[in-house]
């Protein structure tokens, strides 16, 4: 009899609930139990998950590494998918190894690659792929300098952190001064360059941001799957245009994603980003996590996170090609089910019965808007 595999995933996005559903609907008929840590009592992730707990705040990076590994020992944890802290866990893989875990993330000298996206930028070109330009900005002169620059030669400038991901701090420069026409319709990314240098000239907080040009759509998203032995097995890419999304095998995304992830060894899920600079394909973002559109490539015929279960525990599906690329479609938000009561507080490390059952109470709350995106047929 084939035992289970129980797959634990940390404080991780609400889209990650559909991740959480292919991996039980796996074509393995192999039964899968869920563990699921967050900070948030009402996360969707700890209402789909079969076990959950509150995770432990103002936790170090090095306290973080001995809660996971207290965890996959008393949970018996058999695939562990980090998010948070990932690249304090994965320099530990060896101890999760010794516990019978097996990390679901790239190797750190591949995260510490691309957690400064200066120095992925840097790398990645160094080995072929095109990047936009790009000046690293820490003061209201710099920013300044490199909008100037940017202007002339005819782009619109925008910034992001030079750490982060998920599009969190993206802004557009714009000169237009503050009208009424910004107080109508909804909120923009566009911020007024005076107000930006003005806020930068008054703060004593240090900001570490990376200005380049506007990059033009489409936007396509690679999702790859790649082996320890920096093998790529699977290549999608999910064009983004506007609303409508789509699939595609062309090389021109595919070959540089292919050289990113087995250059870098960016082993098991990844998703590299690009978007046009002119006619170029550029590199805008890779994360070394899976992404949380990934479970639109079930649309494929593929269930990509069952996929990266099965090469993390040993069992090799090799090069995988989806059956057929899905039809154009649109993403929505809709219901998700949370818990009927706040999450329990965290027991004692020593009590090991499950803190939440895997089917909700019958009489649940009624549901709430997760934010997690379906993907449906347009």
């Amino acid at each position: 009899m084939v035992s289970r595999v129980r797959v634990w995933l940390n404080r991780t996005y609400a889209e990650n609930v559909f991740f959480m559903d292919q991996l039980r609907r796996n074509p393995s008929d192999r039964a899968v139990e869920i563990h699921a840590t967050h900070g948030d009592a009402d996360s969707p992730v700890l209402a789909a998950a079969d076990t959950a707990e509150l995770e432990p705040e103002g936790l170090s990076p090095a306290g973080y590494v001995e809660y996971a590994l207290a965890q996959c020992g008393r949970r018996g944890i058999d695939v562990f998918v980090p998010r948070l802290h990932q690249s304090a866990i994965v320099a530990h893989r060896a101890e999760f190894e010794a516990v019978g875990t097996a990390l679901l993330a790239p190797p750190p000298e591949a995260v510490a690659v691309f957690q400064d996206k200066v120095i992925a930028y840097e790398a990645v070109q160094a080995v072929g792929v095109p990047v936009p330009p790009w000046w690293r900005v820490r003061n209201a002169d710099e920013l300044v300098a490199a909008v100037e620059e940017l202007e002339e030669a005819g782009h619109k400038a925008c910034f992001k952190p030079a750490s982060g991901a998920g599009g969190v701090g993206f802004r557009v420069i714009t000169r237009s001064p503050f009208s009424l026409v910004h107080l109508s319709g909804f909120p923009t990314p566009y911020v007024q360059l005076d107000l930006v240098e003005d806020a930068l000239r008054r703060t004593d907080e240090p900001v570490d941001w990376l200005v380049m040009p506007r990059l033009e759509q489409p936007e396509v998203s690679v999702d790859c799957l790649t082996g320890p032995d920096n093998r790529v097995r699977l290549a999608i890419g999910r064009m983004k245009n506007g609303r409508r999304r789509g699939f595609t095998l062309h090389e021109q995304w595919l070959e540089p994603a292919r050289l990113i992830a087995e250059g870098f060894g960016l082993h098991y899920l990844s998703n590299i980003q690009f978007r046009m600079f002119g006619d170029t394909p550029v590199l805008m973002d890779v994360n070394t996590r899976p992404a949380g559109g990934l479970h639109q490539l079930s649309l494929c015929g593929v269930n990509v996170p069952w996929l990266a279960v099965q090469l993390a525990l040993g069992e090799d599906p090799g090069e995988v090609v989806p059956p057929f690329l899905g039809q154009d479609y649109t993403v929505v938000s809709g219901p998700r089910q949370l818990r009927p009561v706040s999450i329990p507080q965290q027991r004692a490390a020593e009590e090991t019965e499950h803190l939440l059952p895997a089917v909700p109470a019958p009489a649940p709350a009624e549901p709430v808007e997760s934010g997690a995106a379906q993907a449906l047929p347009l």
